[in-house]
């Protein structure tokens, strides 16, 4: 069975990540991390290091929403997670990834769609696909913001990212210090500590 649903991540989260970079966005439509693209065992390598398995990273395309890359994150124990959203209309989609399996008796209040499942209450509805090597991917919306038509066309569009999408939902690493960093302001020789002996003045 699919791990017990967290109950949607609270519509109240996505907006203050939203606000930490209001004008970061990986694109709209086709993400695009420039023009040198690394490998996908490198790509792999920054996926492990958010703890997120690469085979439960998933991505989707959805015409007027686009990614927000602060919410891109590790879901449950080795899952993955992130939000696309609509700058015109406020709607949010959240894509979650992990193990498990979704059937009839298990997903209660389901009704098939597809290949899939879908759901609604408490002003939620989401989507539920259950994916080879027991992988479910789930894509959740506020239904007032976010009609069902559009919720089941990100769902149909959800698949693995190419390498062009990895690069994208996981940048460039900031390097790390290797060496010390050289001050200006220190004497050449001692601790730079300043003299207390009896007798110095300043």
């Amino acid at each position: 069975m699919i791990r017990t649903v967290r109950v949607l991540l609270p519509a109240l989260l996505l907006p203050v990540l939203l606000a930490g970079c209001g004008t970061e966005k990986a694109g709209t439509g086709t993400l695009d991390p420039g023009p040198a693209g690394p490998g996908r065992a490198e790509l792999d390598a920054r996926a492990r290091a958010l703890q997120i398995a690469p085979e439960l990273v998933y991505v989707t395309e959805v015409a007027g929403f686009t990614l927000a890359q602060q919410s891109v994150g590790v879901y449950g124990g080795d899952g993955f997670s992130s939000a696309y959203w609509s700058e015109k209309t406020g709607g949010q989609i959240h894509l979650y990834v992990d193990r498990g399996t979704v059937t009839a008796e298990s997903c209660t209040g389901c009704e098939r769609d597809g290949g899939g499942w879908y759901r609604t209450g408490s002003g939620q509805h989401e989507y539920l696909l259950p994916e080879k090597g027991d992988v479910v991917v789930r894509l959740s919306a506020d239904s007032a913001s976010v009609t069902r038509a559009v919720l089941r066309g990100a769902a149909t569009a959800a698949h693995r990212p190419a390498n062009v999408e990895l690069a994208a939902l996981f940048p460039t690493p900031a390097p790390t210090a290797t060496t010390p960093v050289e001050r200006g302001d220190l004497p050449p020789v001692g601790d730079g500590a300043p003299n207390n002996e009896v007798g110095t003045t300043g």
